[in-house]
């Protein structure tokens, strides 16, 4: 038998592969959800953006080289995670896969992701924290689809660990490791897009409101750092008392296609 591959031989064989994945999952999912806005504003549902102000290109420059930058972090901390798999520190997933299976296993990856990332998104809050962790990304106050990995380094790393920490507790079926991370960069692309893309009465349905629209994370851009921190879902911002308390009002104000005057971007202390 031969022995497990090196770090080393581990980086040769996957550096150019990881990165050109994840890129192209970074730039699919933005130039969808980029694509869609576009024609959605010389529709009726133009009314539907959040800010007055329009993003720049300089934004649009420092977004794209900052997603270039995360994936190459994620690239470096992928070879690590896969010495760990070949090494039998991470836990690898065996046996037959079923339809119901499936839905539990992405069920419970998307739950424990919306965990993680509320609360080191919160973390990265802290005074001692977010001048090196986040800052950099709320250099963006008017959010597009390409915003989605603009990151510093420590945020892309932190960003990046759920995985591995998730895989040395739950062994994990490949198509759903494949469908989370696609469900992931679409729901980032969509939570900066600028443009509210869910229907009306979302933000107040019984049960559609625990699910996070765009004008949910665009407050937390454009109008408070300090509210609605949450990725997939509401839930820890309204247990925890973040969550922005015009939030639903907003988001009413946004969807009633109506002429409207749009309201600048207040950015937070």
């Amino acid at each position: 038998m031969n022995p497990p591959p090196s770090l080393l031989q581990i980086a040769q064989q996957m550096v150019v592969g990881s990165f050109l994945f994840d890129m192209s999952r970074y730039l699919i999912a933005a130039s969808l959800i980029a694509g869609l806005v576009w024609m959605l504003r010389r529709t009726r549902f133009a009314s539907r953006k959040i800010q007055r102000r329009e993003a720049s290109r300089a934004d649009f420059l420092r977004e794209v080289l900052a997603a270039a930058r995360t994936v190459a972090v994620y690239t470096v901390l992928a070879v690590p995670t896969v010495w760990a798999f070949r090494h039998g520190y991470l836990k690898e997933f065996h046996g037959a896969l079923t339809p119901l299976a499936f839905a539990l296993y992405l069920a419970a990856i998307l739950l424990a992701h919306d965990t993680w990332f509320y609360w080191t998104h919160r973390a990265m809050h802290h005074p001692r924290l977010f001048r090196n962790f986040h800052r950099f990304h709320h250099l963006t106050i008017t959010p597009t689809a390409w915003t989605a990995y603009s990151f510093a380094v420590p945020e892309a790393a932190i960003m990046y660990l759920f995985m591995p920490v998730w895989f040395s507790l739950v062994a994990t079926p490949v198509p759903v490791i494949f469908t989370f991370l696609a469900i992931m960069i679409l729901r980032n692309a969509m939570g900066h897009a600028g443009l509210e893309l869910h229907p009306r009465g979302w933000a107040s349905h019984p049960l559609l409101k625990w699910i996070s629209t765009t004008t949910h994370h665009d407050m937390h851009h454009g109008t408070s750092f300090n509210h609605n921190y949450g990725f997939y879902f509401t839930w820890w911002d309204k247990l925890m008392g973040t969550e922005h308390p015009d939030y639903v009002k907003t988001f009413d104000r946004v969807t009633t296609h109506q002429a409207q005057h749009l309201p600048a971007a207040i950015p937070a202390e």
